[in-house]
């Protein structure tokens, strides 16, 4: 599934070759038509901190859950894993699931991004709690999510 948006926001997870988490590739700017830097969103561009609280539904439009932040990878500067906030309540009892990146859908109708499968899945999936680090922890937990999730 092609991570796309006609807002902007899949331009991080376009499938682009040379994409960086800023959404750009070699030789390209950050810079609006006036020519001044873009720090919220352009047509081809969105800020992390407009990515992070997007609702995240399922294919029947049930809300998930929302990104709580995404994880790039250092080197190549790609995003790696949506990190979605699942269930609880007013914070408490949150679990956060890291899902690839090229997962997620932007639908400009939702307004929010889709993926492609149920709260069965999603409940099995890997996932920490707040306070937890797996990702710098374990260091097998990269690999089951990426065995888990086929990427």
């Amino acid at each position: 599934m092609a991570n796309t948006s006609s807002m902007g926001a899949g331009s991080m997870g376009s499938g682009m070759s040379g994409t960086t988490a800023s959404g750009m590739g070699a030789g390209m700017s950050a810079t609006t038509a006036s020519g001044s830097v873009a720090t919220d969103e352009t047509d081809e561009l969105i800020a992390s901190n407009k990515v992070e609280g997007t609702a995240v539904y399922n294919r029947q439009g049930e809300r998930l859950g929302t990104v709580y932040n995404f994880m790039v990878n250092k080197r190549s500067g790609q995003v790696a894993y949506a990190v979605m906030s699942f269930g609880g309540l007013l914070g408490m009892g949150e679990s956060y699931h890291p899902l690839p990146w090229n997962a997620l859908t932007y639908d400009t109708n939702q307004g929010g991004y889709v993926v492609d499968l149920d709260t069965n899945r999603l409940s099995n999936a890997p996932s920490y709690r707040s306070g937890e680090d797996p990702f710098s922890s374990d260091p097998t937990y990269g690999r089951r999510v990426r065995d888990y999730w086929g990427s």
